[in-house]
């Protein structure tokens, strides 16, 4: 195996104009980049699509079985997710890998370092986070014009929701990210802070947790107006579960015939597409304004 090209320090930086190429990850971890990465390994969808919207993809050499957007990442190699083939990793040489803090086992990016690679952790949890990722993504590789340009766009969508929806009644809403057991979204978590400003009143606003699971007591409690599911190939409610809340007649959103569905790759995913899932939000939760001069196409 060639050896992997050094250039990248971890730790307290020590060269001059260090503090443009130093950076802080999401676990608090400092890394300091020498020169650009030039083949970078992506262990989250949402990190692949920034990569490619800022103009990076071409560096992206390794990516996960989820990754399927946009279309020409199907041409990268594909590592597994949440324990990747390091092996097929290695064999990649990569000078930097950009991981998400969820979902993927602490041995992973352990072994990692242990292997000398470079590992930036990434883990948005408000909107403002994902904006940051991008922006920071840019600074690493020299694309910060591109960056800075998206997120300066989803900046101003959110402003614009959120002067459409200021003056809205919020309706009351359940997402229901998997069924069995009920697990949803609460404070804490990106997902419930785009509900907010689309003008929605989470359900699981009570809740100590980002992702709790709820009892059907619970809900039925809350009466959501909305019932909201994600879908997908690789992730979603199937529809047959999904027709399994008809049941619950006396559920306002039941009553009134308000289950709807939303790509789980525009919701789920801190990436650069959260400008298009709060649109869809809007239109799902207050049709009334849906049509106003601030919504995208």
């Amino acid at each position: 195996m060639k050896r992997r090209q050094q250039g990248i320090l971890t730790g307290m930086p020590f060269m001059a104009h260090v503090s443009s190429r130093s950076f802080v990850d999401d676990a608090g971890r400092k890394m300091y980049l020498a020169k650009t990465p030039a083949r970078i390994v992506s262990l989250a969808p949402s990190v692949t699509e920034m990569l490619f919207a800022i103009g990076a993809g071409e560096q992206l050499v390794g990516v996960t079985d989820f990754c399927d957007y946009p279309p020409e990442v199907s041409t990268k190699p594909k590592l597994g997710y949440a324990n990747p083939n390091l092996e097929s990793l290695m064999a990649l040489q990569p000078d930097l890998v950009l991981a998400p803090q969820e979902f993927l086992k602490p041995d992973v990016i352990l072994k990692l370092e242990q292997l000398k690679v470079p590992v930036f952790i990434l883990s948005a949890t408000t909107v403002e986070d994902i904006l940051g990722h991008l922006q920071t993504l840019g600074r690493m590789l020299d694309r910060s014009v591109q960056a800075n340009a998206i997120a300066m766009t989803l900046r101003q969508d959110v402003a614009a929701v959120r002067l459409r929806t200021q003056k809205v009644s919020p309706v009351r809403v359940l997402y229901v990210l998997n069924s069995q057991p009920l697990i949803t979204v609460g404070p804490g978590s990106f997902i419930d802070q785009l509900l907010r400003i689309a003008g929605g009143t989470n359900v699981a606003a009570q809740s100590q947790l980002p992702y709790p699971r709820l009892s059907l007591e619970v809900v039925l409690q809350q009466d959501p107006e909305v019932l909201l599911f994600p879908i997908g190939k690789a992730e979603g409610i199937p529809d047959s579960e999904q027709q399994t809340w008809r049941q619950w007649q006396t559920m306002t959103a039941v009553r009134r015939g308000r289950l709807h569905q939303i790509p789980a790759d525009l919701l789920n995913r801190p990436g650069p597409r959260i400008g298009q899932a709060l649109t869809m939000l809007v239109n799902i939760l207050h049709p009334e304004i849906a049509a106003g001069p601030s919504s995208q196409p």
